[in-house]
Parts: structure tokens; C-alpha cells; sequence
């Protein structure tokens, strides 16, 4: 096995994560121009260009920081939130649900595109070692922070992605109290995560979706 340096180990967290937060961000303003708000559109965020979607604290400081702390193992990051005016949309409550859920959908199916490139790199081993380890190690680190970010924007807390979804279900007024919340939720991400019970919760989803996404490449951890 190759004994990657530290700045091949950034690359292989590093390329991933900026695919995963960029896309993210675009399915995102994609679906809300579909659904009739071209704001994200008009100021340019409909671009797969990284630059267009980088935030210097989460984009570059935060993976950095994580990369460091866990030797190289893991990384995570996220982008600046594209811009959705919800007076555009043709529905604004269901519209704003098909926005928010736009972007952890779109990391499952990035996860997905990363497994395959895995299970190209399993294949290639023989022929190639050096290629085959290079492609299973982008490969799994882009499936780990593609479900990671997925699977925590699916978390109802505002304002993460899975509260627009659950505002949906909620009466206006229930919507409105509920939401409020927002000024407190990334204290509370912070609180859950410091306890321990944002892991505990997460892990075992995230390592079942890992699971079934390398079985279904044909990849077996055993």
C-alpha cells in the first residue's frame, strides 16, 4: 500500500470536499430556479466553478483544522449558502422543501459516483497498483464526506436542510415558531457535537450507507 505524504493526503480529502460543497450548493440554487427563483442564477451561483461558492472559515479553515486533528483521516467542510427568495416560488412552502432537499440528494449520488470510482480503483490494482490506490483512496474519502454532509443537512435543526423539509409538514404558524429557532441552531450543532450525541446518532447511518453503497459496487470490507 502507498504511504501517502501530507499534502497527498490533503489533495485526496481536499478535491473531494470541494466537489461535495460545490454541487451541494448548486443543486440547491438549481432547483429554486427551476421552481422560479433566479436569484441564485442572476448573482452567478449557478456554477460549478469552486470559487463562485468558497467560504475562507468553512471551505478552508474548518477541513484544515479536521484534517490535522485526526492525522489525515477526516476532513469536512461546507460552502456559502446560495441565496433563495422564497416570494419567487411558484409553491414557497413545498418549492422551499424541493430546494433544501436538492442538496443532501445530490451529495448520495456523488457518494455513489465516488464508489464507482473506488471499484474502478479495486480493479485496476493488478495492473496498476499505484493508480488503483490513488482512485480507492479519493474514492473513499469522497463517499465519507459526501454522506457525512448529506446525512447532517438532513438533520431538522435550523437551519439546516432538513428543517425546510419538516417547515413543510408544520401549519404557518407552527412553521413560523419553529424556525425561529434558527438564531440558536448552530449553538445547538456545537452542543450535540461536544456531548458526543450528534456521532452517536450519525455514524451508524453514515456506516450503513457506506456499507450498502460498497456492496453495491461490488467492494467487500471483508
Amino acid at each position: 500500500m502507498l504511504d501517502f505524504t501530507w499534502p497527498q493526503k490533503l489533495l485526496i480529502w481536499l478535491i473531494p470536499l470541494v466537489f461535495a460543497v460545490t454541487v451541494h450548493e448548486v443543486a440547491h440554487g438549481w432547483v429554486a430556479n427551476w421552481r422560479g427563483d433566479g436569484t441564485a442564477k442572476f448573482l452567478g451561483r449557478l456554477s460549478l466553478n469552486p470559487t463562485k461558492h468558497i467560504d475562507p472559515l468553512g471551505t478552508i479553515v474548518i477541513p484544515l483544522v479536521l484534517l490535522f486533528l485526526s492525522g489525515g483521516r477526516f476532513t469536512f467542510g461546507y460552502a456559502k449558502p446560495v441565496p433563495v427568495d422564497p416570494r419567487n416560488l411558484k409553491n414557497p412552502r413545498w418549492d422551499m422543501a424541493l430546494v433544501a432537499i436538492a442538496g443532501p440528494l445530490a451529495n448520495l449520488i456523488m457518494a455513489l459516483g465516488w464508489a464507482i470510482l473506488a471499484r474502478i480503483g479495486v480493479s485496476v490494482m493488478d495492473a496498476h497498483q499505484w493508480i488503483g490506490e490513488i482512485f480507492i483512496a479519493l474514492g473513499l474519502s469522497g463517499m465519507q464526506i459526501n454522506l457525512v454532509l448529506g446525512v447532517l443537512n438532513l438533520i431538522p435543526i435550523p437551519p439546516l436542510d432538513g428543517s425546510r423539509v419538516l417547515s413543510a409538514f408544520l401549519s404557518p404558524p407552527a412553521a413560523l415558531q419553529y424556525n425561529r429557532i434558527e438564531r440558536y441552531g448552530f449553538i445547538i450543532l456545537i452542543a450535540l457535537l461536544a456531548s458526543g450525541i450528534l456521532g452517536k446518532v450519525l455514524w451508524p447511518i453514515i456506516s450503513t450507507l457506506l456499507i450498502i453503497l460498497l456492496n453495491l459496487v461490488g467492494i467487500s470490507l471483508h
